[in-house]
């Protein structure tokens, strides 16, 4: 596994574990939640898939990682962030979907629906 790699995963454990302690404990998960007036829960984006054939979901943002899932053409995912990854077809970003399962597609086929997801 190559360094590179390494990190995206434990960044993708960090964040997994981030999410699940908000979504097994109600009082952290609460909105309302501030700290000096702001919330400090991230916000929810959302995409569209545009691959005609379906798009491949995989463990890492690579061409070569394992596929996890597929989800189909026009279905709408929620996004928690992106990072740079393998290049497909000139586009290097890659979105966390976060819909239960934490997998990765490439931002070459999930058009954004409102804002770009945030950095991960």
């Amino acid at each position: 596994m190559s360094t590179q790699t390494a990190v995206i995963r434990l960044g993708i454990a960090v964040a997994a574990a981030a999410t699940l302690a908000t979504t097994a404990s109600p009082a952290l998960a609460d909105d309302s939640t501030t700290v000096n007036g702001a919330n400090n829960n991230p916000p929810v984006y959302k995409g569209r898939v545009v691959a005609k054939s379906g798009l491949h979901l995989r463990d890492a943002p690579t061409r070569g990682s394992r596929i996890v899932r597929t989800e189909p053409y026009n279905a709408i995912v929620p996004i928690f962030c992106k990072t740079g990854g393998d290049n497909v077809e000139g586009n290097h970003l890659w979105y966390l979907l976060t819909d239960g399962t934490w997998a990765w597609g490439s931002a070459k086929y999930i058009n954004n629906i409102g804002a770009a997801p945030r950095w991960c």
